[in-house]
């Protein structure tokens, strides 16, 4: 027991981006403009639908919820790497690794949870628009709302509970810069394949689920527009392209990297780029610059923090 424990891995090395000196001060760069977009941008939206009474709209409601998700979402990542990238320190301890994991696929999966919920609010509004007071009720939004987050933490926790059952003895190099399922498994000391299938079951399962339902509340939209074509519906259409911009940006390369084994195919680190940084930035630019009514609205603020 004693020589186990001695062999356990007490931390692994991320590799990070890059390892010429030039690129990582471009890849620092880059992260800290895209944090700072991240932080502002997002905060700015959750400012200007709490203070404007005017955005008390389910739709607003569950942006908010986005944005705030989104925060935290890419804080799970992307400090961490911006320290690295200026230090050159890429240790993490076996248990900072561990929460990493775990909060990312927690608020990841709540995410997704939230925008398949965004969509069926779209839904309601375009196909069931008598109905849509009374199906999106406050009520309803905080019940749907909490239910994103409990089956985020359900989702995490069987992840990261799968995970914490291999044997980490050898290796402890992550050809990443984060702790992620793929590039962490490959590293355990004992046969993954049952272990891979089920963490692909898992969150490559509920991806490819909430996009398939994305995609397909889109398509009754669609059909909908077509048939009853008027000013308010192709306003809500708008904003239906917005979020399928969203939709793709955030549910592409999660579906690629997690709907296999992990042992399948080497996970690419440029990839994963785009949905832990770069989709948490299009959030509040598609919906501020696609939506009149938030924009109004910032200008307001704007000119009343000037007063």
């Amino acid at each position: 027991m004693a020589q186990d424990n001695a062999s356990r891995v007490t931390e692994f090395i991320l590799l990070g981006l890059s390892d010429t000196q030039e690129l990582q001060l471009l890849f620092f760069t880059l992260f800290l403009l895209a944090y700072a977009m991240v932080l502002l941008g997002n905060l700015l939206i959750i400012v200007t639908v709490r203070t404007d009474p005017k955005l008390s709209s389910p739709m607003y409601f569950l942006l908010c919820h986005l944005s705030f998700i989104d925060i935290w979402y890419t804080s799970v990542t992307a400090p961490r790497v911006l320290v690295a990238l200026l230090s050159g320190h890429k240790a993490i301890a076996f248990e900072g690794c561990m929460a990493q994991l775990f909060f990312l696929h927690f608020l990841g999966s709540s995410e997704m949870f939230l925008l398949t919920v965004m969509a069926f609010d779209r839904y309601t509004a375009i196909c069931r628009p008598l109905h849509y007071t009374a199906i999106m009720a406050r009520g309803a939004c905080w019940a749907l709302v909490a239910a994103c987050w409990a089956g985020g933490f359900i989702h995490s926790t069987v992840q990261t509970v799968l995970t914490l059952q291999l044997p980490f003895c050898g290796p402890n190099t992550i050809h990443s810069y984060f702790c992620d399922m793929p590039p962490v498994i490959r590293l355990a000391c004992a046969d993954t394949t049952l272990t891979e299938w089920l963490m692909a079951s898992n969150s490559g399962l509920i991806s490819l689920g909430c996009f398939l339902v994305l995609v397909a509340s889109y398509v009754f939209i669609l059909a909908k527009v077509r048939a009853h074509v008027s000013q308010g519906h192709w306003k809500a259409l708008s904003t239906c392209a917005s979020h399928v911009m969203v939709v793709t940006l955030f549910f592409t390369p999660c579906i690629f990297t997690y709907l296999r084994p992990a042992g399948t195919l080497p996970t690419n680190k440029y990839i994963c780029i785009i949905y832990t940084t770069f989709s948490p930035i299009m959030n509040p630019l598609i919906y501020t610059l696609r939506s009149s009514e938030v924009k109004e609205s910032m200008w307001r603020l704007w000119k009343s923090c000037r007063v």
